[in-house]
């Protein structure tokens, strides 16, 4: 009987250690790479007695999520207290008010693991007139300012969990500059610079960085008029907890409105949308 011989093929080394390495990554992957699961999170808002605060508020409510809603207007906390959310006063200006919501929030609610900085205002400013800088100054240490004091409030908080979400909030605005309100384009801008840097600081300690960019949005009916181009505050609502719940969940939440803001520069379309965007300017006293 003769027998046959068959050859043998060793498999490449490399590509041994390749496949291999892929089903590593298949079975693990790294907290700050999954999904957000919004059924079972306990998330603070800075900011969300009212507007897109209020509207992301009440969309985790809705999923199963705790939600505690900070602001500075007792009124309003007071009517969302009677809804049924956790209430905590926070004024994102003042240090001392930052500190004392987060002992509260924390006292109340220790598995707190996400937290989202939507406190935020937009002031007109002529700046031909050095009047301005009262409004930059408030701006500032709102949007940026604010943001910093929220998250350096809880970052320890989240590192000592080992898992957690940090949700900035900028602007299509932070991109594609809206020169009716510069010092809001520049506090945008400057929390889209941070919140890459905090990605890139907090790696390795479970903690994610995700930064919302919206475009504008109807937060008020008489806004739609304004703006006939303003999204719906409830269909933009829907497009963000989808875009939370992607696989992995995006450095970025861009819903599609905002895509042509954040990539002007790229498309070679931001000369022509700022220049659109000056012919607003004719609403100042003087630039008629």
């Amino acid at each position: 009987m003769t027998v046959r011989s068959l050859a043998y093929r060793p498999r490449p080394v490399a590509q041994t250690i390749i496949d291999r390495a892929r089903q590593l990554v298949a079975v693990w992957r790294p907290e700050q790479e999954q999904a957000m699961d919004i059924t079972n999170r306990t998330v603070f808002i800075a900011g969300a007695t009212s507007g897109i605060g209020l509207e992301l508020a009440r969309r985790f409510a809705a999923a199963g999520s705790d939600v505690i809603v900070g602001g500075r207007r007792a009124d309003l906390l007071g009517k969302l207290a009677a809804e049924g959310f956790a209430t905590v006063p926070i004024d994102v200006t003042d240090a001392a008010s930052t500190g004392r919501a987060r002992d509260t929030i924390l006292r109340s609610h220790p598995g707190l693991d996400t937290i989202v900085t939507m406190s935020g205002i937009g002031i007109p400013e002529d700046l031909r007139d050095p009047a301005h800088f009262s409004a930059a100054q408030e701006t500032i240490d709102t949007n940026l300012l604010g943001t910093i004091r929220v998250i350096d409030a809880f970052t320890p908080h989240l590192i000592g969990r080992g898992a957690g979400t940090i949700i900035t909030v900028t602007s299509g605005i932070g991109f594609l500059p809206f020169p009716v309100m510069p010092s809001y384009a520049a506090s945008k801008a400057g929390v889209h610079a941070y919140s890459e840097a905090l990605r890139a600081q907090l790696d390795g300690t479970g903690v994610e960085v995700s930064e919302l960019v919206p475009p504008a949005v109807a937060t008020r009916p008489e806004a739609k008029q304004r703006n006939p181009r303003a999204l719906d505050l409830a269909g933009f609502a829907t497009e963000v907890m989808d875009l939370l719940q992607a696989d992995p969940t995006p450095h970025e939440i861009l819903v599609k409105a905002v895509l042509m803001h954040r990539w002007a520069e790229r498309d070679g379309s931001y000369d022509e949308l700022v220049a659109q965007r000056s012919k607003a300017l004719a609403m100042l006293p003087g630039h008629q």
